[in-house]
C-alpha cells in the first residue's frame, strides 16, 4: 500500500472539486447591473471582433481545467514567473483586452465587487448566448487566485488526445462522460491552426499516410490548406461550417468523418461516446440543455471563496 504522503500528494495533484456555495443572486445588492454592464461589453466587441465569442469561451475552458475557475489564465506574466496565458496552448486566446474592457467598466460602477473569475464565468455564458445557444444562470461569488504558471497548461486536453484519455482529464476535475462530449460542443464556435491537427494530414502511422477515420474528400480539403511544408502560420479550419453560430453542427460533422480534431473524431467510435454524439446531432435541444448543464457544473470546478478580487484582472493585487 503507498504511504500517506504519496497519496496526499496524488490527490493534490488533481484540481480541487468545489463544494463552494455560489449563488446566483450573489451581486443582487452590491452591483446590481454587473450582469449587464458584462453583457454590453461583451456584445460591442463581438459586433467589431467576431473572433472574440470562440476566444472567450476557450478562455473559461482553459482556465477552469488548469487551477479551477479562478482567472488565473488573466495573469500577466512577471520577469519572476512565465503565467498560463503564455503557455503555447494559450498564445491564441487573444480577447484579454475584452476582459479589461468589463473590468473597467465594472471598476467604475462597483468598484472592488465583481471578481474577475466571476466576469470570464459570465462572458461564458453570454457568448453563447448571443451566438443562438442556450442561456443559463450563472452561479456566482468566486474569487481570484494569486498564482499561474505557464508550465501548467501541459494538464489541457490535447487535440490528439484519444477518449480514454478525455475521460480521465475530464474525470480528474469531477466531469462525467455526458460533461466531456456536451462541452466538446463548444467546438461549434472557432477555428483552428493547422498545427493541431496536421498529424492527421501526413504521415499519419505506418500504413496510412493520412487518419482513416477523416473523410476523404474532407482530408484533402485540410491537406490543401495546411500542406507540408508550411510557410502560412494563420492557416488553418473553421470548427465547423457555421462557425460563428452556436448549434450541434459539430456533431453533424463528427458523424460525417469530418471532425477535425483526433479527439473531437475519436468519440464518434468510442462506445462510451458515441451514442452521446449521436443523440446530440440528431437533436440540438437537447444537446442545448446537456450543454448548459455540463457549463455550469465546469464552473464549480476549483472556486475560491476565500480569496481577493482583483482591481486589474492581469496582476494580483
Amino acid at each position: 500500500m503507498a504511504p500517506f504522503s504519496t497519496i496526499l500528494f496524488l490527490i493534490l495533484l488533481i484540481v480541487p472539486l468545489c463544494s463552494a456555495t455560489l449563488g446566483v443572486q450573489y451581486y443582487n445588492q452590491t452591483c446590481p447591473h454587473a450582469e449587464d454592464i458584462i453583457y454590453q461589453t461583451i456584445r460591442n466587441a463581438s459586433f467589431f471582433d467576431p473572433k472574440v465569442p470562440a476566444r472567450i469561451l476557450r478562455m473559461f475552458f482553459h482556465d477552469c481545467f488548469i487551477r479551477g475557475c479562478d482567472a488565473s489564465v488573466l495573469l500577466d506574466s512577471t520577469p519572476e514567473n512565465k503565467a498560463e496565458k503564455d503557455g503555447p496552448p494559450n498564445l491564441s486566446l487573444g480577447a484579454f483586452y475584452v476582459i479589461d474592457a468589463v473590468k473597467t467598466n465594472l471598476e467604475k460602477a462597483c468598484p472592488a465587487t465583481v471578481s474577475c473569475a466571476d466576469i470570464v464565468a459570465i462572458a461564458a455564458r453570454d457568448v453563447v448566448a448571443m451566438s443562438g445557444g442556450p442561456y443559463w444562470n450563472v452561479l456566482k461569488g468566486r474569487k481570484d487566485g494569486r498564482v499561474s504558471r505557464a508550465n501548467e497548461t501541459v494538464n489541457l486536453p490535447a487535440p490528439s488526445f484519444n477518449t480514454s484519455q478525455l475521460i480521465q482529464s475530464f474525470a480528474n476535475r469531477g466531469l462525467g462522460v455526458k460533461d466531456l462530449v456536451a462541452l466538446s460542443g463548444g467546438h461549434t464556435l472557432g477555428f483552428s491552426h493547422c498545427s493541431s491537427f496536421e498529424g492527421r494530414l501526413h504521415n499519419f502511422s505506418s500504413v496510412h499516410d493520412t487518419d482513416p477515420s477523416l473523410n476523404a474528400v474532407f482530408a484533402q480539403s485540410l491537406k490543401q490548406k495546411c500542406p507540408k511544408p508550411n510557410s502560412d502560420r494563420n492557416a488553418g479550419q473553421l470548427l465547423d461550417p457555421t462557425s460563428s453560430v452556436f448549434d450541434n453542427n459539430y456533431y453533424k460533422q463528427i458523424i460525417s468523418g469530418k471532425g477535425v480534431f483526433a479527439s473531437d473524431q475519436s468519440l464518434l467510435n468510442d462506445y462510451r461516446t458515441g451514442l452521446i454524439v449521436k443523440a446530440f446531432a440528431n437533436d440540438q435541444t437537447v444537446f442545448f440543455r446537456e450543454f448548459a448543464a455540463s457549463m455550469i457544473k465546469l464552473g464549480n470546478v476549483g472556486v475560491l471563496e476565500n480569496a481577493e478580487v482583483r482591481l486589474n484582472c492581469r496582476a494580483v493585487n
